[in-house]
């Protein structure tokens, strides 16, 4: 393929070079998928409007996101597994994300851990907790983000247990991937991705193995994260984390106008409007179609940010234009992340920068702190 225009061009790239079950476990959703779906399809129901015979010049997607400058309203989502997509995946994707000036966000389920993510960055990158029962292990894992100067803390809310998605578990998903027939004809028929990670000593979840207690190999891991879940984890627990964090503190995973007021009562600097990109409640609203609500529920009160079917950078200028100071891309720069490495996570972000200047100044505005409801048409929601 020649150079890459879109974000589908990417996906694209990505399915021919990464193994399908991690492949799939980027590009899949819960049960029907049909949240998942919505997620993309609903953005379309979005129209712009198009202004003529405006000064178009000297345009700026420069903002901030919790107080961080940032040079356009897109953050890097967390997501597990990212080493999987690519050798080394997290800390290729946070170098890129640096020199883009736009946040990373580890996730807990990252194969490269803080402190090797920290090695290769020279400025603060974002951490996601996922919140363990082991409160031991999560007070560790918060002084580590602490120790790396991580800049902002992000608690996913809406994993106390683990939607079923049904092409993990027709695949074998695991990391490292175990010997079976299936998982050996899928790398068999990925020779450029499993030559990277021959290279690499990074194959399993490095922010758990050797840091839980009776987690010091792989073998044990498995067992460990399927146990270790928290479905008991409440509202108290989230002002016992912002305590013991003290910096930044964003929640994601809020769908719902009640549980927005509610994350806006722990004084929380963020929410992240988020349905897991599909991967939780198969039948819940898109994300983009519930924005409105949560900007008009506590829009006053914190930043709302924006997180779910995310494929363009007009689909960022929508979110924009419905109230979320920032937004966040999981699937496309996994997508590239696949495709090319650490070029591939630049060429998203690229994309997404270009695709949302066009689109702007073709909507009559130069600055994205300029660009709300003056620059939507219709929109259904």
């Amino acid at each position: 393929m020649s150079k890459p225009l879109t974000i589908a061009d990417l996906k694209t790239m990505a399915r021919r070079r990464v193994p399908k079950m991690f492949f799939d476990y980027a590009d899949s959703g819960a049960w029907t998928e049909g949240t998942y779906r919505a997620n993309e399809d609903d953005f379309s129901k979005i129209k712009l409007r198009q202004r003529v015979l405006v000064d178009m010049t000297n345009r700026s997607l420069a903002t901030t996101m919790v107080g961080q400058d940032v040079s356009m309203p897109v953050a890097l989502a967390p997501t597990g597994l990212t080493g999987m997509q690519h050798a080394d995946g997290e800390m290729l994707a946070a170098k890129a994300a640096e020199e883009f000036g736009v946040p990373f966000t580890l996730s807990t389920m990252s194969i490269c851990s803080i402190e090797d993510v920290k090695s290769v960055t020279s400025k603060p990158f974002w951490f996601q907790l996922y919140v363990m029962k082991d409160r031991g292990f999560i007070e560790r894992l918060i002084g580590r983000a602490k120790a790396a100067g991580c800049g902002a803390l992000v608690v996913t809310a809406d994993l106390q247990i683990l939607g079923q998605r049904h092409k993990d578990l027709r695949n074998g998903l695991s990391a490292p991937p175990k010997w079976t027939l299936n998982s050996a004809f899928q790398l068999a028929t990925k020779p450029f991705w499993c030559l990277d990670m021959l290279q690499t000593k990074r194959r399993g979840f490095g922010n758990i193995v050797g840091h839980a207690s009776n987690v010091s190999d792989l073998s044990s891991l498995s067992a460990w994260t399927a146990e270790q879940f928290d479905p008991r984890l409440s509202w108290d627990d989230i002002r016992w984390i912002k305590d013991l964090w003290g910096g930044k503190l964003i929640i994601k995973g809020i769908l719902d106008e009640e549980d927005a007021r509610a994350a806006a009562d722990t004084g929380a600097d963020a929410l992240i409007v988020s349905n897991h990109g599909g991967r939780q409640l198969d039948g819940a609203p898109s994300s983009i179609s519930m924005l409105p609500k949560m900007v008009d529920a506590v829009g006053d009160r914190m930043e709302v940010h924006f997180d779910g079917g995310i494929r363009s950078g007009q689909d960022v200028l929508k979110a924009v234009a419905l109230g979320a100071k920032g937004t966040y891309i999981g699937r496309p720069f996994l997508y590239g992340l696949g495709a090319m490495g650490k070029p591939g996570v630049t060429t998203a972000l690229e994309i997404i920068s270009k695709e949302m200047d066009i689109t702007m100044a073709l909507c009559g505005k130069r600055d994205i702190k300029d660009c709300g409801t003056n620059i939507i048409a219709s929109s259904p929601f």
